[in-house]
């Protein structure tokens, strides 16, 4: 009998010593493949499927808030690459120099965040925000799309507040979140980044009433 282990592609199991959520590919013996239980996985993968949903259903707050944390990270990291090119961009000065503001705040703000996961005693890592990634990449097609008009400052504008609104939006719910689990450290950490975060956002109302949204509606009714 070829002695090569009996592969099952549709089977996942839990490596042993690790963590059940973690499954991964693994053979199947021979002896297992004659022994499979009523619904068709062996004793050992039920084992590790009960263990996988166990610690699905044991997961709380604390994961959730770890979550939004890392999400927040990966977007204010992602946020500190797209505004440099964006504050090239703009045509308008004072533009310019509030993408250049916010991005020294931005700097500051990832500190902030690094501090947190030091308090918190877990490494300082980001997790893949969709929402963000989308937000950003609408932002690099208005740079595209409309270089060279004189409504690209108003696009600058509002994709900048997208990106605002949404941080704000996160940071409000991690601050709720803190204060319920007990660490007031951490909220006014989150706290001091929400207020640059709503500042930036009434500055760039205020760069779009001054002027910025008007001469795009000129053009437009050129």
């Amino acid at each position: 009998m070829n002695s090569l282990a009996v592969r099952s592609p549709r089977r996942q199991v839990a490596q042993q010593k690790a963590d059940p959520r973690q499954l991964l590919w693994e053979p199947r013996g021979p002896d297992e493949v004659g022994n499979l239980t009523r619904n068709g996985f062996t004793n050992k993968e039920n084992i590790a499927m009960a263990a996988t949903k166990k610690a699905i259903a044991n997961k709380g707050l604390e994961d959730m808030f770890l979550d939004g944390l890392r999400d927040i990270y990966y977007a204010e990291k992602k946020i500190l690459k797209a505004l440099p090119k964006m504050a090239r961009g703009a045509e308008d000065q004072q533009v310019t120099a509030a993408f250049e503001k916010h991005l020294a705040e931005t700097e500051g703000q990832v500190e902030r965040l690094e501090e947190v996961f030091e308090i918190l005693g877990t490494a300082a890592r980001g997790k893949t925000c969709p929402a963000i990634d989308g937000i950003l990449e609408e932002g690099s097609e208005i740079l595209e799309d409309y270089k060279g008009s004189v409504s690209l400052d108003a696009g600058l504008v509002g994709a900048a507040q997208a990106v605002e609104h949404y941080e704000i939006a996160r940071y409000g719910t991690l601050i709720a979140w803190a204060t319920s689990l007990g660490r007031d450290d951490v909220a006014e950490l989150l706290n001091a980044n929400l207020e640059e975060e709503k500042a930036t956002d009434e500055a760039l109302t205020s760069l779009g009433e001054a002027g910025v949204n008007d001469r795009a509606a000129e053009q437009q009714a050129a």
